[in-house]
């Protein structure tokens, strides 16, 4: 059965309802459907009546839930956002797309590629509009980052480096992030995961091996309710050889102070062409730029992100650009509201959340391992 937006394309609301009363969900994709115009919050569905009931009320959703399957069955939803841990992504999905809904699910999409090959094969089955929310790609200075590349600005990729460091995981407080049963892998999924996505859109390649190496260097504390856990890694290096003869190497950690002062992280990237170099930085404060240096020129010198890719956007601090991108612009959660409205397929979708998903299953089997190459299974 093949699903549309429920306007066909003549200006409707999509109805929306939402599993997770997290944070993240209250941070981002609330306010971001909160003033879309062709949004109705319907629904939402939290663990805990408290935290679902007071998320209902702030946010003017008229129905709140603890039982997914109620949720589905009486709220007359069109879509549904999956922000919950890494555990209930496929039970609520595959819930979702057999309900006819069309589906926003986190990242990384599953516990394993098994999960996210289930959740790609019924979504390609149902016609659902999927997007999983690959979140740094919209900001302007990886926008940017991607223009200049599909110019030619570097020639042929022959290499990229990617780096994601922050400092969450410093304090050694249990977090559900860092323990198997409820995230699948540590760094390597939460962080990682956004290194995958972006270097095979950036250079515009796929993965044919990666060997990885990770560590655990802050003991965690324990559960909450006492049971004992399997403690996940907190840093993790990626090399990678893509289909073209490229290469990559994704770096992140959980335990490295940075010093900012909301966000705690850095992000750079390096990419190394035939004909030049191009280098991005982001300090989640102040700098977020991109220098860049053709061979046989002047050493690396900044190329000022363009107006477009700025757009109505705040241009400092850094998490004012990151806030104004995800609630007020027409990216992800807004882009994906207009895409099930209009029958239209917006990406990234679940089939490129199973191929990270693949990477990231090679990656933690390579790293128990000891860090031999593992292959990657063919995109579907």
């Amino acid at each position: 059965m093949a699903m549309s937006g429920r306007d066909g394309g003549d200006g409707g609301r999509v109805r929306i309802g939402v599993f997770g009363t997290s944070w993240w969900a209250d941070a981002m994709y609330l306010p971001a459907m909160a003033t879309h115009p062709r949004a109705e919050l319907a629904a939402i569905c939290g663990r805990r009546p408290g935290p679902a009931r007071e998320m209902a009320e702030r946010w003017s959703i008229p129905a709140w839930y603890t039982d997914p399957e109620r949720m589905l069955a009486e709220a007359d939803l069109d879509a549904v956002v999956v922000a919950t841990a890494n555990d209930t992504h496929h039970p609520l999905t595959m819930a979702s797309l057999a309900a006819g809904k069309h589906v926003l699910l986190e990242k990384p999409v599953g516990l394993d590629a098994a999960e996210a090959a289930e959740m790609a094969e019924l979504a390609r089955q149902r016609g659902a509009i999927t997007l999983v929310p690959f979140t740094y790609r919209y900001m302007p200075m990886l926008q940017w980052l991607r223009r200049l590349i599909d110019d030619g600005y570097v020639g042929t990729p022959h290499q990229i480096c990617c780096r994601y460091f922050t400092s969450f995981g410093m304090d050694g407080e249990y977090a559900w992030r860092f323990d198997r049963e409820f995230a699948g892998s540590g760094i390597i999924g939460d962080l990682g995961s956004h290194l995958v996505h972006l270097a095979r859109w950036l250079i515009d390649d796929a993965e044919e091996r990666v060997s990885a190496v990770s560590t655990r260097f802050v003991e965690r504390g324990p559960r909450p309710d006492g049971t004992p856990y399997e403690p996940l890694e907190d840093t993790a290096v990626l090399t990678v050889r893509y289909r073209s003869g490229a290469i990559g190497v994704l770096h992140t950690s959980a335990n490295c102070w940075e010093g900012s002062v909301e966000f705690g992280q850095l992000q750079e990237f390096d990419v190394h062409g035939d004909r030049g170099t191009l280098h991005a930085r982001c300090d989640w404060g102040e700098v977020q730029e991109v220098r860049g240096s053709r061979v046989g020129g002047p050493v690396p010198e900044v190329l000022p992100i363009p107006d477009d890719l700025w757009g109505d956007l705040r241009r400092r601090p850094v998490s004012d650009t990151y806030r104004d991108v995800f609630r007020t612009s027409s990216a992800m959660t807004r882009g994906w509201i207009d895409a099930v409205a209009d029958g239209t397929p917006v990406q990234p979708d679940l089939d490129e959340g199973l191929a990270v998903q693949r990477v990231l299953d090679a990656a933690v089997a390579s790293a128990a391992a000891g860090g031999c190459p593992i292959a990657i299974e063919a995109d579907a």
